[in-house]
């Protein structure tokens, strides 16, 4: 009986281990949306993301990279004074854990390229299916986390603001409340045009709502693979040395289409 309540024990132990993930919710000025994080499969980098989550650190952060179709990333920078962007203090580097696909709706850690391991606070949302990139990739680029509900919609409805090239390190930008007209009169674009998360809250601790929401990762393999010029890596997916970048200077408008 005694080993038999034993069993038991460990039994139940080990489902309420694995009944654990974390929900957060992403407040932006254009709509809210939840992402479940994958507490079990890719402990390390969920537990990166919350560092940065309950130090304040995503806190009115940029979302300063919006590749259409592809990708929309944020976590590198905040929102400063006098149209200036600063860089988020970055922690240590943390270890690649290429579990799951990059498909749809997936939330993945942004990194350097040519360096698996470079991830710190920048991460990014995927707007398409991009396993068959992503995945073979600079060591394979770690899905830590899945967008659920109607939270896709707000998503796309960022991802439909137009693009613009700011400077050389803001060169696809989404901004809102920027007209054409605005553009030919060459108006500058300033923080108060920029999409940003205003901030990100856990919500759920208790629920493992994150099994099965994903697919695992079947493409990836120990070996660089064609990008097409798309890219999670470089010098918009990793940690910056700059300090304070000026934002709406003397600067060359134009439309990415």
């Amino acid at each position: 009986m005694r080993k038999l309540s034993v069993i038991a024990l460990i039994a139940w132990a080990s489902l309420w281990q694995g009944a654990h993930a974390t929900v957060v919710l992403v407040e932006t000025n254009l709509g809210d949306f939840e992402i479940n994080l994958y507490d079990d499969t890719t402990p390390k980098t969920v537990e990166n993301f919350l560092s940065y989550v309950n130090s304040g650190a995503y806190e009115q952060t940029a979302i300063h990279r919006l590749v259409k179709g592809f990708v929309m990333q944020t976590g590198g920078y905040y929102l400063g004074e006098d149209n200036l962007l600063a860089a988020v203090e970055t922690d240590p580097a943390v270890e690649n854990e290429p579990v799951y696909s990059n498909v749809r709706g997936t939330i993945a850690m942004a990194k350097l390229g040519g360096d698996a391991n470079s991830a710190t606070s920048q991460w990014f949302i995927n707007l398409a299916d991009n396993s068959g990139n992503l995945d073979a990739q600079n060591g394979g680029f770690t899905v830590f986390g899945q967008v659920t509900g109607t939270g896709m919609e707000i998503i796309d409805a960022i991802a439909a603001q137009p693009n613009y090239y700011l400077n050389s390190t803001f060169a696809q930008t989404p901004v809102k409340d920027y007209t054409e007209a605005d553009e030919a009169a060459e108006t500058p674009i300033t923080v108060d045009n920029l999409i940003y998360i205003e901030q990100i809250t856990i919500v759920n601790t208790e629920t493992n709502t994150a099994i099965k929401l994903t697919r695992p990762l079947t493409t990836y393999e120990q070996t660089e693979q064609p990008t097409d010029g798309n890219s999670a890596s470089g010098s918009s997916g990793g940690a910056f040395s700059y300090a304070w970048l000026l934002f709406a200077a003397a600067i060359s408008l134009f439309r990415r289409k």
